[in-house]
């Protein structure tokens, strides 16, 4: 279990600064301040910066707060153990994913994982792919299942499938008779995109700046599922990965395209957990079931292209 002064150092480490840290422990600032001068001369070396606006961590204080978000999430698996030996129930699972993979493919996950293990339960976040990979490096979710293109500190890939961006449009599209398209073909009719800040809104902004020009798409929105009735009902295309659309598109009369430029490749789905992290065997079960799925999803996807007429 953690120790008082590893506490205190995860609170003024969370918080940013000693008031706050005091006022969620409900401890004097001069006694959070004694513990965190201790630890200092314990590891033998400064963990903050001190400031007028705040602490900030130094490069020992960042390697300890990985350390100690570890030793408090392994402490409390342990005693989640103890507690179901005694019949209390604490089997929870927190899963941060991106929007497109909270379609379908998390929640039938989910929801085949309870049938197995119907003690369990689940809190799933969903929001940006950048923003549930940092919730995972800071302890606050078990598993992100995200889009990702480049590696981040503190974090440990347990699987990863590539995930390049489709063209989703209508089935009766001018464009949907086509095997694959590339960005200028789909540029001459409306666009709906997500919020900028979303991954494949990065890469189709990344995407027109190498290319030199810029199309304003006619319609953005945080919401995918909007986008989804749009380019049903009309002639928008959507930019999306397939294993945000696998399930939707037969349903909402859609099919997906692979577009051909290379800067719409690069990107991954990822099963993302805390780095040198000891999991659980329930996270580790839930883990391997993910995997199985976007590994699925991926064969289903490569057969889509060598089937399309």
């Amino acid at each position: 279990m953690l120790n008082q002064a590893l506490r205190y150092f995860l609170e003024v480490a969370n918080t940013g600064s000693l008031s706050a840290a005091s006022v969620n422990l409900h401890v004097a600032i001069s006694a959070i301040s004694r513990q965190i001068a201790r630890l200092e001369e314990d590891v033998g070396a400064p963990l903050f910066e001190r400031a007028a606006r705040g602490m900030t961590l130094t490069e020992a204080g960042r390697m300890l707060l990985a350390h100690a978000r570890r030793t408090a999430l392994e402490t409390q698996s342990v005693l989640t153990a103890i507690g179901n030996l005694a019949g209390i129930p604490g089997n929870l699972i927190r899963v941060s994913c991106s929007q497109g993979l909270a379609n379908d493919l998390v929640p039938t996950e989910v929801a085949r994982f309870r049938d197995r293990h119907p003690d369990t339960r689940f809190a799933l976040w969903v929001g940006k792919s950048s923003v549930a990979t940092q919730l995972v490096a800071e302890g606050e979710a078990d598993v992100a299942v995200t889009f990702s293109v480049d590696p981040t500190p503190g974090i440990q890939v347990r699987h990863s499938v590539q995930s390049p961006v489709h063209a989703v449009m209508a089935a009766d599209h001018p464009l949907a008779a086509r095997p694959s398209l590339s960005m200028d073909d789909i540029q001459r009719y409306p666009l709906a995109l997500t919020d900028k800040g979303t991954m494949t809104r990065n890469m189709y902004d990344h995407s027109r700046g190498m290319a030199g020009v810029y199309v304003e798409a006619a319609v953005t929105s945080n919401y995918s599922g909007t986008l989804h009735a749009l380019v049903r009902e009309s002639h928008s295309i959507l930019l999306a990965g397939y294993v945000s659309m696998a399930g939707r598109l037969a349903r909402n009369n859609l099919v997906a395209r692979p577009l051909i430029d290379p800067e719409m490749q690069f990107r991954s789905v990822q099963i993302q957990v805390m780095a040198g992290r000891q999991l659980p065997v329930l996270i580790e079960s839930f883990i391997e079931r993910l995997a199985h799925a976007l590994d699925a999803l991926r064969e289903a996807e490569l057969k889509l292209g060598m089937d399309t007429p």
